[in-house]
């Protein structure tokens, strides 16, 4: 995180909009600075290294999406991504696609601070987690690095988690070998999208398989949810 006092680059092509947030948060005691569109974006990543990019996933020239994309890595800002309503397959793609969460526009401006600050947290909790040698999990063949939110096995190389994968890979181990439900999976991706996440959980569960790999630990209990099968070392 940047000094003490995280920078928030809000990036929207609707200019009135922009203000509009990029007041509140700065009247909120926030750093913030904006962008138009994906270029003016990228001049300033570079220039000022953003801890969390608010991002319009509607604009013209490069979208939300390509964008996202392309920011959305290990060590990167962290993303929250605004829509227009109606639009589940976008949101749905969002997450994973690995944005940090998701809201409506028009989207209340408390609303979007309080988001803000529980991704915020999330981040500093991995950070301490890093600084305290917790950073990294351990289950049969592979390990997670918290910070990173990157899964390996062996000496495979290691594979990125989208935000959605690694809150349901972090919910499985913190519960191993017990069955999970839909609800419960669900209840640990607070902060995203509920309804999007409720639709989009069996996606992100077969994506988290296919980077987990052969034999991946994950089993599907009939009527019941999900079970983590292996024990997990590393706190």
């Amino acid at each position: 995180m940047s000094g003490g006092n995280p920078l928030i680059l809000v990036v929207d092509d609707d200019g009135d909009l922009r203000t509009l947030i990029t007041d509140f948060l700065r009247a909120n005691g926030l750093r913030v600075e904006s962008a138009a569109d994906g270029a003016e974006m990228d001049a300033r990543i570079a220039a000022e290294r953003p801890d969390l990019i608010v991002l319009d996933l509607m604009m013209p020239g490069e979208d939300g999406l390509s964008i996202l994309r392309r920011v959305r890595k290990p060590g990167g800002p962290a993303v929250i991504m605004l829509s227009a309503m109606g639009e589940d397959t976008d949101r749905i793609i969002g997450l994973e696609v690995g944005a940090d969460d998701y809201l409506p526009k028009p989207c209340n401006p408390r609303e979007l601070l309080a988001r803000i600050r529980a991704v915020l947290r999330r981040r500093g909790e991995e950070a301490a987690a890093a600084a305290t040698g917790g950073a990294v999990r351990r289950f049969g063949p592979w390990t997670l690095d918290i910070v990173q939110r990157e899964v390996r096995r062996l000496d495979a190389p290691a594979a990125p988690l989208t935000d959605a994968e690694f809150r349901v890979l972090a919910a499985f181990l913190d519960r191993p070998q017990r069955v999970l439900s839909r609800d419960q999976l669900i209840e640990a991706g607070k902060g995203v999208d509920s309804d999007v996440f409720d639709r989009a959980i069996d996606v992100t569960i077969s994506r988290l398989r296919k980077k987990l790999g052969p034999d991946d630990p994950i089993r599907t209990i009939r009527n019941e949810g999900y079970m983590f099968t292996l024990k997990v070392e590393g706190e």
